[in-house]
């Protein structure tokens, strides 16, 4: 049961405020962390940041960042902190190469990478056989989250899940990325993900990865793109085994899969969303009988700031950590 209510803050109008107030004036917690690095089967790797008590049985979350962001993402620092405060452990995950350095092969991440979290998962259950595993998912990285629910079912590997401002239909999004002041997140996602890739040909140059280059140049160049749709047909599609941007939008869209979730799971959502059409939200008979849908009328992407400009909050770091401690 939810027992502290959201109540959005007042000095914050509208969606794009919530959504843009704390990646720039939030003071992120600064916490000493252990990174570890996991080896994929394929040769590649995803970096893991450790916090929280070192303790065989301590219940362990696994954080996933968004599109474009890291561990170092504010949310992500803010809910391990909060976590820890419980006597939690958390382990935030860096999708492949969002961890200061670039992955070695030219495949990167996406919104429907769910082997690499299955591959996170497993590794975590080795780690630690005793504690009981849960996840949290922000953006992009609560559709991957809420995908392998669907794909897994009772076999996900986890005990339950918490997924916030999720981009239910990808291709809807990208629709709607692209339109009023959502144009300006779509520039800055363009802008980071041309360097992402930008950054993959300089290291394979570098090393004189010359197949490994050959695949990113064979996309073509990369001036041009300018919005969703272009990318991911460009990029992503060819990149990670899709026929165009409609065939992975289609098969890598967490919608598609709410029905086969097993395990607890708590969606958090904004109906402002500014990445996000209200029609691509669930409806009630999509969703799997133990999915709690809490869906705000204000909140933002990613935002649900709460409290005075003196003393800001954080709604979901107050409710993430309090769901997942009743589903014990």
């Amino acid at each position: 049961m939810n027992t502290a209510p959201f109540h959005p803050a007042w000095w914050l109008p509208g969606p794009h405020l919530q959504t843009l107030w704390a990646p720039f004036f939030r003071r992120a917690p600064q916490l000493v962390r252990r990174r570890e690095r996991l080896w994929l089967e394929d040769g590649d790797f995803l970096d893991i940041d450790w916090y929280g008590p070192h303790d065989a049985q301590a219940p362990l979350v696994l954080v996933l960042h968004g599109l474009t962001g890291s561990s170092e993402s504010h949310y992500v620092l803010g809910l391990q902190q909060r976590l820890a405060e419980r006597g939690w452990a958390s382990a935030a995950l860096n999708w492949r190469g969002c961890s200061g350095e670039p992955n070695l092969l030219p495949r990167g991440y996406h919104s429907g990478v769910s082997e690499d979290l299955a591959a996170t998962i497993a590794h975590l259950r080795a780690c630690r056989p005793l504690a009981p595993l849960y996840a949290v998912g922000y953006s992009l990285g609560g559709n991957v989250l809420l995908k392998h629910l669907g794909e897994t079912g009772e076999e996900c590997g986890l005990r339950a899940a918490a997924a916030v401002s999720v981009p239910f239909r990808l291709d809807q999004c990208a629709d709607r990325i692209g339109i009023g002041f959502s144009q300006v997140y779509q520039r800055h996602f363009m802008t980071e993900m041309v360097a992402y890739v930008q950054r993959k040909q300089q290291r394979f140059q570098q090393l004189r990865e010359d197949a490994h280059l050959a695949a990113l140049q064979r996309l073509g160049p990369l001036d041009g793109l300018r919005t969703f749709w272009d990318f991911d047909g460009r990029i992503t599609a060819p990149l990670h085994g899709f026929a165009d941007a409609e065939d992975y939008y289609r098969r890598a869209s967490c919608r598609y899969y709410l029905g086969g979730i097993r395990v607890p799971a708590l969606i958090v959502q904004s109906a402002d969303d500014p990445f996000v059409f209200r029609h691509s939200l669930p409806e009630a008979g999509e969703l799997a009988a133990g999915v709690e849908f809490e869906l705000h009328a204000r909140g933002g992407h990613v935002g649900f700031i709460e409290g005075s400009p003196r003393r800001p909050g954080f709604y979901l770091e107050r409710r993430v950590p309090e769901w997942l401690a009743t589903q014990g």
